[in-house]
Order: structure tokens, then sequence, then C-alpha cells
């Protein structure tokens, strides 16, 4: 089984009424140990209770954490999350936390090294010390999954544009297609255009856009595949994405053809749409019946 290392944020999603472990990476590594991989996360904690609850978290879901720094001068991220009445999240990132101030390692560049997906996102890039380590690994990694998670204004597109060229995979929502591809000067207004537009653009062959509730596009090995979505009652969107990520990279990595990739990359996407927070359990069995009730 393909092994997996991810880098960036690790935090609270704070909502009104309670708190969830989350951040995009960690939840990707979730998911990916869920389905079988070895999993490592590059990332730092606090040295507070927050900090301690993510490692504990980290180490029974099977998750490696030596890669993780615990830092004095800085806390455990936070992110304040307001749902709206449909479930779609909108965050309130604290900044500076510790997730900021991940710095280059020995242990992490090994990781790397020997790790067949090295997977990151773009609000990494926000903090010039976690950014830099970032550049440094990105030198070292066999196969790059970069997910766009644009969240102003934690970004800028000369680093955007810059990972995009590096990738080897590139997942998006189609807000942030359009965004891109017309910061790059396309004129198109399809989505497919822009699409195979980007993959040109940035000479990468496998870019997937999500859609939200109607689905995803895949572009893979210069074919489209499609899946129009799962219907659902959305409790809250937060982390499907990640899931939806974690799952299709592990379908893909295991070489299963594409259009069943993304047909249970999506499924567990739905899935975790109508669960409470980031990282509900989800077995192989549950998915599947899902896909074919």
């Amino acid at each position: 089984m393909p092994n997996i290392v991810c880098f960036g944020e690790v935090l609270w999603d704070v909502f009104p009424t309670h708190k969830k472990i989350g951040g995009a990476p960690l939840n990707v590594a979730y998911r990916g140990s869920s389905l079988g991989h070895t999993v490592s996360l590059i990332s730092a904690v606090g040295k507070d209770n927050n900090g301690n609850e993510i490692l504990d978290y980290l180490k029974t879901n099977n998750i490696n954490t030596q890669c993780i720094q615990l830092l004095d001068d800085y806390k455990t991220g936070k992110v304040q999350v307001t749902l709206s009445k449909n479930g779609s999240a909108t965050y309130n990132i604290e900044y500076p936390c510790a997730w900021d101030k991940i710095i280059l390692t020995e242990s992490s560049k090994l990781a790397v090294k020997h790790a067949d997906v090295f997977l990151f996102g773009s609000l990494i890039t926000r903090d010039a010390i976690s950014k830099n380590t970032l550049y440094e690994l990105v030198k070292l990694a066999n196969y790059k999954v970069f997910d766009l998670n644009l969240r102003p204004p934690h970004f800028n597109k000369e680093d955007i544009f810059y990972l995009m060229n590096e990738a080897n995979f590139i997942k998006m929502n189609d807000e942030e297609l359009y965004e891109i591809s017309g910061l790059m000067g396309s004129k198109f207004n399809s989505l497919e255009q822009n699409l195979k537009f980007l993959a040109e653009k940035t000479n990468t062959e496998h870019i997937c856009v999500t859609k939200g509730p109607f689905g995803a596009v895949l572009f893979y090995n210069n074919k489209l595949y499609y899946n129009s979505g799962y219907k659902v009652k959305v409790a809250d969107t937060v982390g499907a994405g990640d899931s939806f990520l974690g799952s299709l990279i592990s379908q893909l990595v295991n070489q299963v053809e594409p259009q069943k990739a993304i047909d249970f990359a999506c499924a567990v996407g739905a899935l975790v749409a109508q669960s409470e927070g980031a990282n509900p359990q989800l077995s192989s069995e549950e998915i599947i019946a899902f896909i074919n009730p």
C-alpha cells in the first residue's frame, strides 16, 4: 500500500456550540489512514492542551506524529467556523499560530524522500517560515499533490502559480478554477476548457475540480471523468473536500480505474457532508453500499 505524507495546518475548528479537530492536511491524512495507507503528518502544535489532544487523536488514528513539532512560542491553531442555513462554512483563521512556524528538519526531509505521495495546500504559504519549509520539501518529493485552498487574504498568486507548476496533481473547486485560470490569462468560459487550459499552462496531467453538491470532474492522462454528485441532507460541509481528496488519491495510487476512483471519492465527500464535523468514521463497506444501494 503506497505511503502518504501530508504537510500543513493542524488545528481546531471552533463552531458556535462545540469544537472539532481539523485542518485540510490532517483531514486528508485521517481519510488516507482509514483507507489503509501508512500516513505521516508534518506540522506544528503549541505546548498546550489543544496540541496534546491533536497528538493523541492522530496516534489513535494511526497517523505518524514524529514530524510534528512542539512549539513554546506559538499556540495550537484555531479557526472560528460559521455555518449558513444550508450548512456551508465560512472561516476566520487565527494568525499567527504554531502551524505557521514549521521549520525544516532532517526527519521531515527523510519522510518526504521516501513517500509515494506528498500532499500540501496553499494556506500554509501565508507565513514565510512554513512556506520556505514547503518549498524545500517540494524539491524532494516523488509525486506532489497540491490542494488549492484559497482563503483570502492568506495567499498570493506567485505562490499559487509556482506550486501549480511543481505539482503532479492539482485539486481545486470550480470557483477557484475560474479565479486562477482568469489570473493566468484564460479567455474561456466553460469548466472543461479552463481545466485543460490550466493543465497545459502548468504542464500538469492530473487535475480534479470539485463542484460542491454537483460532484466533480477529473482530468487524468488527457481524459475527462465525471461524477454528478450524490443527494444527501447536508449537516455541514467542513472537511468534505478533504475527505474527497484523500479518497481520490488513495484510489488512484492503488491503480483503481479513474472513473471508479472519482465515484468512490464523491461518495465519501457526500457521506462526510451529511455528518457533523470533518472526520466521521466510514467503513469501505459503508461507502460501497452508498454507491450501490
